[in-house]
């Protein structure tokens, strides 16, 4: 069985949204001093939102990372050619997230994934062809946990260090990109030790 460890960073919605976005936010009627904050969190939608980069790993080897400057459709492209050799697909939260946004963004983006997984079923309850470390750790209940909390409590360091998904934009719009990069990397590493630990296999 091939496994395909993987994690995202995203980015608010581009400039070119900003128009309709605050349209919407007028709408809602919302204070205009809360557009900021309304920008920042379409990083978590993946109708506007943007997928900066794509950390993953094919079973035990090295972690890797997609990115293209400023070319998301590219990065999708590159992560839908690799996906198409996966049986299993593996991420902390990724089936309400990581997944899902990256489907989301290709219909946004015109990037069909392959044939063998356009219907990739996201069905609950169950944990093939996705195995998500979060859901798997609170067996479906209602309740959350984040990758370093399970980490720290599993015995796996923190993949946290300098900086952690709050932070990214921030990290962005300094230019530090590389350390972006670094970080997603870490993640893909830190949820594979995760999901070891839960099989039993370490």
């Amino acid at each position: 069985m091939r496994k395909l460890f993987l994690d995202i960073e995203t980015l608010p919605a581009s400039e070119e949204y900003h128009k309709i976005l605050k349209m919407m936010h007028d709408k809602k009627g919302k204070k205009d001093d809360d557009f900021g904050e309304y920008l920042l969190k379409t990083s978590f939608d993946g109708a506007y939102g943007r997928i900066l980069c794509i950390g993953y790993a094919v079973d035990d080897e090295e972690v890797k990372v997609l990115y293209n400057e400023n070319d998301e459709k590219k990065t999708l492209e590159q992560f839908w050619d690799l996906a198409q050799y996966a049986d299993l697909f593996i991420g902390h939260n990724v089936m309400d997230f990581d997944l899902r946004f990256i489907f989301q963004r290709s219909i946004i983006n015109g990037v069909k994934p392959p044939q063998n997984l356009l219907n990739l079923p996201f069905a609950r309850y169950r944990n093939n062809p996705i195995f998500d470390t979060m859901k798997e750790w609170v067996k479906w209940s209602n309740n959350t946990v984040g990758l370093e909390h399970l980490a720290l409590a599993l015995g796996i360091p923190t993949p946290k260090d300098g900086i952690d998904g709050s932070q990214v934009w921030n990290f962005f719009k300094a230019g530090k990109v590389q350390e972006i990069l670094e970080y997603c990397k870490r993640d893909v590493e830190t949820t594979r030790a995760v999901y070891k630990k839960m099989i039993f296999e370490s």
